[in-house]
């Protein structure tokens, strides 16, 4: 029995309703988008009979509305969520269950998803319910991960004779330590909101129902300051990541430098020096 066979007996047996926040039609048939107040990109997953499954569809919509906000001079910060029932409950495992293992080999199977780590705007992941299987690891693609008291995490490929595919035994090792990453991945088990936090796999725990409202906060926060110190920060960040402490520590620094070549490095420390709100170039 699949993933979203094994959710779907749980639902409760009332009509399933997806809480949309959008009031533009949508060009995507996959995903929600709007322009926020505040120089925020909003997308929302929707594909609410799959519990939002990530198919190739979704993926290209995904992958078009983030070039489409990292490109658009108004966009300072991005949020991606999905419905209160689920962020997203796994790959569709429809697309693959008949592939074999040439083909996967051959076009190199998921590796597209590397893309959403690509997007230089911060992405701050909104979790409500199910984030299970790639939808664990798309969430763990994002810069900044906050969750409703209803998410779960888990990456349950075992249960389906295979493992992540998307990144999730790098990411959530990472993220939580190994004996935890490993007992989950060796289970199937999920963790709930208040674990992943405390753990550090999320930021903080929200009502389900404001979330959303909270990630939006959060983004125009972020979208407030210069859009070029805060590629450079993200950056610097994820380099942590991704090298030893003393090449990340060489990384910082020479950033660092390089934020004193902007107008906004210059304006930020006088309006600091002179008591006043700073008055941002974006250059």
């Amino acid at each position: 029995m699949n993933i979203l066979k094994q959710l779907a007996l749980k639902r409760p047996s009332t009509a399933f309703t997806l809480r949309t926040f959008t009031t533009a039609a949508s060009t995507y048939e996959n995903i929600l988008t709007e322009k926020k107040e505040g120089g925020v990109g909003f997308i929302q997953l929707n594909r609410p009979k799959a519990l939002n499954a990530l198919c190739d569809g979704l993926y290209k919509d995904l992958h078009s509305a983030l070039q489409s906000f990292d490109a658009d001079p108004e966009i300072g910060a991005i949020v991606i969520t999905g419905s209160e029932k689920a962020f997203a409950a796994g790959a569709d495992i429809k697309e693959m269950k008949d592939k074999e293992y040439p083909q996967t080999y051959l076009i190199d199977m998921l590796s597209w998803w590397e893309n959403v780590g690509k997007t230089r705007k911060p992405i701050i992941g909104a979790v409500n319910g199910y984030a299970l299987g790639g939808g664990c690891e798309l969430a763990m693609m994002c810069d900044i991960l906050i969750a409703g008291k209803n998410a779960k995490f888990g990456q349950p490929e075992i249960n389906l004779g295979t493992i992540p595919g998307m990144g999730g035994s790098q990411r959530l090792t990472r993220a939580i330590g190994k004996s935890r990453a490993m007992e989950m991945i060796l289970t199937g088990e999920m963790m709930d909101a208040e674990e992943a936090a405390s753990r550090g796999l999320v930021s903080r725990v929200h009502p389900t129902e404001s979330l959303v409202d909270e990630a939006l906060k959060m983004a125009r926060k972020i979208a407030a300051q210069s859009r070029p110190i805060t590629i450079m920060a993200k950056d610097v960040v994820n380099q942590a990541f991704e090298t030893g402490l003393q090449d990340g520590l060489k990384f910082e620094r020479r950033v660092f430098h390089s934020t004193f070549a902007t107008n906004d490095r210059r304006e930020g420390m006088a309006a600091f020096a002179e008591k006043r709100k700073a008055n941002w170039t974006q250059n």
